[in-house]
C-alpha cells in the first residue's frame, strides 16, 4: 500500500520537492516545435510548476524562460519577439535564448549593467517535431535520451498532446496496467466480435492476466500473459515505465508499437500526455477498434493564450465527458466515444491527488506498486546525497526498449519470448 506521505512525495513536483528535483535531472518534452514560429508569438506553458514562456528567436533557435522579467517582473508573454530576443515591454529590456541581458533600454548607457543581469532561462533543444526543456544545473546538461519513437523522423511520426487535469503519476499508471483493458474499453465486446489474430481477440478471451514484473535500469518492465485463444500458446502483454514519467504500452502488435508516451507534469495538478508514435503503430491499432466507443481520435477545443488554455478536450470533467447512459446502457461498457477519453474520464474521476491511503492494491497492480517503489527510492536517494536516478546521465539506458502484444510458446520463459521479440523487430528497425 501506497502512504498518504508517499503519495505526496511521488506527486508533487515542484521547486524544491523530491521528485521535481529529481525530474529536473532528464529532458522532458515541453511543446510541438510547430507551435513556435521564427520572431513569432511567445508561448506560455508551465513545466515541473514553474511558468515559463518559450520562443522562437530571428535565426530559429528556441527559447525557454520564467515568463518574469528580471527588472520588475513584468511578464515577457507581452514582450516583443525581435532581432534576436525577447524585449520587455515594460523598460525595453532585451534577453536572447540563454537569458543573457542584451540591451537595458531604459538606462543611460554609462550606468547600464546588462553583463550582471540574467533572465532565468532553461536548455531547450529539438528533434523530430518536439521542443526539449532541461531544467536541472546548465553545468551538468546529459544527451537526449535515446527513446525509441523519438529518434524516428518527423514526417513518420504522429504526435498527440492532451492536458489532463490532474497529476502526473495516476495519469501515467493507466499505462502500465492493462488489466484496465477488458473492462473500461472492451468490457461490452464478446469474443465472437473479434476476428481469431485480432489483437484484443485474447483480452476479450481472458480479462485476467497474471503478471511478471522487474526492475530494470531504465525503470519498470511487466509482462502480463493469459492463455491465447483457440491455440496452446500464450498471449503476452509487454510495457515499460522509463524513468522519470515514460510509459511505453503494449497499444499494438510487438512488430508494430514504435509508441512511447510521455506524461509531463505541468504543475501538482495538472498533466500533459505527449504521444510519439510511429504512423505504422497507429495503423496497425485501428485496424482492431472497431467497436462502439472504441474511436482514437481527440476533440479538441482551440488553443488560448492562458497558462492552461493549451491541448484541452472538448469532453470533460465538467460534462461528464459526455458519457451517454443508454449507450452505457445498451451498446458500449462507459457510454464514453473514445479510448483515450475513456481512460481521461477515470482518471481525473479520481481526484486531483487521490488518495492513495484509500487504495487497496490487487496482484494485477503489482506494475503500480513496484513503480511507485522505485520511484520513491530514485527522488528519495537524490534528495539525501545526490544520487543520480536511472537513465539521468546515460540516456543510451532507454535504446531498444519496445512495449507489444504477441504470443509465445506455453512452455517459454517471458525474458526468452521478450528477447526473441526484441532481436526480431528492434534490431530489424535499426536496419
Amino acid at each position: 500500500m501506497t502512504s498518504r506521505r508517499d503519495g505526496e512525495i511521488l506527486t508533487r513536483v515542484g521547486p524544491g520537492t523530491a521528485m521535481g528535483e529529481m525530474m529536473r535531472q532528464y529532458w522532458l518534452p515541453g511543446l510541438k516545435a510547430s507551435e513556435l514560429e521564427a520572431d513569432g508569438d511567445p508561448v506560455r506553458f508551465q513545466l515541473l510548476g514553474e511558468k515559463l514562456i518559450a520562443f522562437r528567436d530571428s535565426s530559429g533557435r528556441v527559447g525557454v524562460m520564467d515568463h518574469r522579467c528580471p527588472h520588475r517582473c513584468a511578464s515577457l508573454f507581452f514582450g516583443r519577439n525581435e532581432e534576436g530576443g525577447i524585449r520587455c515591454v515594460y523598460h525595453g529590456w532585451k534577453f536572447d535564448v540563454d537569458g543573457n541581458c542584451l540591451e537595458m533600454a531604459n538606462v543611460p548607457p554609462a550606468q547600464d549593467f546588462k553583463q550582471k543581469v540574467k533572465a532565468k532561462a532553461y536548455k531547450a533543444a529539438e528533434r523530430n517535431g518536439l521542443v526539449w526543456v532541461f531544467m536541472g544545473a546548465p553545468d551538468n546538461v546529459p544527451a537526449l535520451p535515446d527513446i525509441d519513437p523519438t529518434l524516428i523522423p518527423e514526417d513518420e511520426l504522429t504526435i498527440r498532446f492532451v492536458q489532463r487535469e490532474c497529476n502526473w503519476l495516476q495519469a501515467m499508471e493507466g499505462d502500465i496496467d492493462t488489466s484496465h483493458l477488458g473492462f473500461l474499453h472492451l468490457g461490452a465486446v464478446g469474443r465472437t466480435e473479434y476476428q481469431e489474430g485480432d489483437v484484443d481477440h485474447n483480452v476479450v478471451s481472458a480479462r485476467a492476466p497474471e503478471f511478471l514484473v522487474k526492475d530494470t535500469e531504465f525503470g519498470v518492465t511487466y509482462a502480463a500473459h493469459r492463455a491465447a485463444a483457440e491455440t496452446d500458446q500464450r498471449y503476452w502483454r509487454f510495457a515499460h515505465f522509463l524513468f522519470p514519467c515514460w510509459a511505453l504500452p503494449p497499444i499494438s502488435p510487438f512488430h508494430a508499437n514504435r509508441i512511447a508516451r510521455a506524461w509531463v507534469p505541468m504543475d501538482d495538478t495538472h498533466t500533459m500526455f505527449i504521444s510519439i508514435a510511429h504512423k505504422d503503430a497507429l495503423v496497425a491499432r485501428r485496424a482492431s477498434t472497431n467497436i462502439t466507443g472504441g474511436t482514437l481520435g481527440d476533440r479538441l477545443l482551440p488553443n488560448t493564450t492562458d497558462w492552461f488554455g493549451r491541448w484541452r478536450l472538448e469532453d470533460h470533467f465538467g460534462n461528464d465527458f459526455g458519457i451517454e447512459r443508454d449507450v452505457q446502457r445498451n451498446e458500449s461498457f462507459t457510454g464514453i466515444d473514445g479510448i483515450h477519453l475513456q481512460d481521461q474520464a477515470i482518471t481525473e474521476s479520481m481526484g486531483k491527488i487521490t488518495d492513495h491511503g484509500f487504495e487497496h492494491l490487487a496482484p494485477s497492480d503489482l506494475m503500480i506498486a513496484q513503480t511507485r517503489k522505485r520511484l520513491l527510492g530514485a527522488a528519495k536517494a537524490y534528495q539525501k546525497d545526490g544520487t543520480k536516478p536511472p537513465g539521468a546521465d546515460d540516456g543510451s539506458v532507454f535504446a531498444g526498449v519496445r512495449g507489444g502484444s504477441f504470443n509465445a510458446a506455453n512452455d517459454q520463459a517471458w525474458n526468452d519470448a521478450y528477447e526473441l521479440q526484441i532481436r526480431a523487430h528492434v534490431a530489424a528497425a535499426a536496419e
